[in-house]
């Protein structure tokens, strides 16, 4: 017997690997192979191991998105957590958001997906029932576990044995018994949607809350499309729960599975949405005026509106989704403390508030003031976002990328006082909003909801109209306020120029295997350039100095000297203008989920060849660092 070589990158994010037996990351097989159902066996034994230890009895939930390997992987890995006598509740397809919601009522969650990766991809991802994947602490711990097993040469036979010893009678119990279960987490994730949407628990003033959504809508019609693409989505609540708040739902490639085309929610993939809503309105059905696309794991989802001015659907990027979510989350938090102290919750708020009357806090003006508002993102996410965030005295804080790190974080602020409703990845698209833990395209789509639907009325203010007075936009506000659109929204949002994530230009091939070393050759020429380019940059550009910032896990050091301290996390570069005014930065990080290297650039104001230039001058010192020029 030999050691297991697992060929997966493990992150807290999830572990990935192409699963399809022909090793084509674009076959469409349901054969996994001998070799990988060992892999899915072993991870199985290994997070038994992991939860056994924190509980002697423990029960925990699996799930599978649409990919046809996960059937697989979910028979191997279920046959080993039996023989290990723990609890098995089978889900079958289920968006990742609705398995991480349910799991709070068991002790653990096991999720087979590899998100946005091709379809021949496959993966897992572990949590507790805390809502979210594991924290990177914890998921170190279990990958030293696999790793462990991995090198076991008697541990392939012994998984083997574990999974015979599964009898058949059992586990099509455990089948059989998956549609009372799938019933049951959709019920559970309904009720926890309106708790995340509303920001309220009690159920009578969530029920309130939606009563006035729906009145709203009746007399301004919204329809959503979507193109579900076969993911997840496909069996979730958004269909039912859209038309019961009063939105009209149209639906494309809505049967699980029937993915028609590249799985990441971004680009040109999102023209079959954009495409879709063009002909409803060919049709006479203008209503349509909102749109998404869920990845196939449907946590993470990206937008397209209708553009009234061009009178053609418009692909939002997706910093410009989060940078409509943070806007719409901070507005709905000051909307919140403001009018609604009693009819909705607001005891909570005026304790709060009472407690800090004497904090330094209290002594600040304007919208938000004294609220201790904080938003938490991840290294390459625009710096739109502070802009956004000084309009509401909100702070922002920084994690390495990744979901686990970000929600870390904001974990760690909210333990120190902060109110941190919104989080999540700019560069990705989507957010979290709290007390959800995960990704969310309907959180997303409420947040861009609330802020068409929650106008001016009996005196009190709309969101639009809070960010407008936050912004010193009222010019802007008052000139569409009866009559305003996403659009209107997107106009007022902060200026900046950035690099998408999924472009071909954002993704290198690096050949260098230790990034610490490569990053430290990276300084020697950046530094080299800065002193010969220094006069070009000012001129140009704008860019009189930087500073050096490093992302860990949940950590960011600001001011660093040396580059190679931040090993596999995230290193940016930001430039400030003369007068110490942030205006660009460059980023970069090898993939925690993809054997990629990433690299980004963030401009101030629309200046498209500014961040082309920048972001190339980057990537040439990169590429010169790793020997490939």
């Amino acid at each position: 017997m030999r050691a297991m070589e697992h060929e997966m990158i493990l992150s807290a994010s999830g572990w990935r690997k192409v699963f399809a037996v022909s090793g084509d990351e674009n076959d469409r097989t349901f054969e996994i192979g001998p070799k990988n159902k060992i892999l899915a066996m072993l991870a199985a034994d290994a997070f038994a191991s992991y939860i056994l230890d924190k509980k002697t009895t423990p029960s925990i939930v699996l799930g599978i998105d649409s990919r046809p390997t996960g059937l697989q992987i979910a028979d191997a890995m279920i046959r080993v957590f039996m023989a290990r006598r723990i609890a098995v509740s089978y889900v079958g397809i289920i968006a990742a958001p609705e398995i991480m919601t349910y799991a709070h009522t068991l002790d653990a969650f096991v999720y087979i997906s590899a998100s946005h990766n091709p379809i021949g991809h496959n993966g897992i991802k572990f949590g507790l029932n805390d809502g979210g994947v594991l924290n990177p602490d914890e998921s170190r711990k279990l990958i030293s576990m696999f790793e462990a097993k991995c090198a076991d040469v008697s541990s392939a036979g012994r998984v083997q044995e574990l999974s015979l010893s599964c009898s058949d009678a059992d586990l099509d119990w455990v089948f059989a018994e998956s549609v009372a279960v799938m019933r049951e987490a959709s019920s559970i994730y309904r009720s926890f949607a309106k708790t995340v949407i509303s920001g309220l628990n009690d159920v009578t003033k969530q029920n309130k809350f939606f009563v006035t959504v729906r009145k709203v809508l009746k007399n301004t019609p919204i329809g959503v499309v979507c193109d579900m693409n076969g993911s997840a989505r496909t069996l979730s609540i958004d269909s039912a729960f859209l038309n019961e708040i009063g939105v009209e739902f149209h639906a494309i490639n809505n049967r699980p599975g029937e993915i028609k085309h590249a799985i990441i929610p971004e680009g040109e993939n999102l023209n079959w949405c954009a495409e879709e809503m063009s002909r409803l309105h060919a049709e006479g059905k203008t209503h349509f005026n909102l749109g998404y696309m869920p990845d196939c794991d449907g946590d993470r989802g990206n937008f397209v509106i209708w553009n009234e001015k061009t009178n053609k659907p418009e692909v939002l990027k997706a910093q410009e989704v989060f940078a409509l979510s943070v806007l719409s989350e901070l507005s709905y938090s000051v909307y919140m403390s403001e009018n609604f102290y009693e009819e909705f919750g607001g005891s909570r708020m005026k304790e709060f508030l009472k407690m800090r009357s004497n904090s330094e806090l209290m002594d600040k003006s304007g919208v938000g003031a004294g609220l201790n508002l904080a938003v938490v993102a991840n290294g390459p996410t625009s710096m739109r976002i502070d802009d956004i965030a000084s309009c509401f005295n909100a702070k922002v804080f920084r994690a390495e990328v990744g979901e686990a790190n970000v929600v870390s974080l904001a974990r760690e602020k909210r333990a120190e006082g902060y109110t941190v409703r919104i989080l999540g990845e700019g560069s990705n698209g989507g957010n979290i909003t709290h007390p959800s833990a995960v990704r969310d395209p309907l959180n997303t789509l409420f947040a861009l909801l609330k802020l068409i639907v929650i106008r001016d009325s009996n005196g009190e203010k709309g969101l639009f109209h809070i960010w407008c007075e936050a912004s010193g936009q009222m010019e802007k506000y008052e000139a569409c306020k009866d009559n305003f659109s996403i659009t209107d929204i997107i106009e007022t949002l902060p200026k900046y120029t950035s690099t998408g994530i999924s472009e071909s230009r954002a993704v290198l091939h690096i050949e260098s295997k230790d990034h610490g070393e490569l990053k430290a050759r990276f300084q020697k020429i950046f530094e080299e350039q800065w002193n010969m380019q220094q006069e070009k940059l000012l001129s140009k550009y704008g860019i009189a100095s930087y500073e050096v910032i490093a992302t860990k896990k949940t950590d960011e050091k600001r001011g660093i000297l040396d580059f190679s301290v931040s090993g596999t996390g995230g290193l940016k570069i930001l430039f400030y203008d003369g007068d110490g005014r942030p205006v660009s930065y460059l980023w970069m990080r090898g993939s925690g989920t993809e054997p990629v290297f990433r690299v980004l650039c963030d401009v101030r104001g629309d200046k498209p060849e500014q961040e082309e230039k920048l972001l190339e001058w980057e990537t040439k010192m990169l590429l010169k660092a790793d020997g490939q020029l």
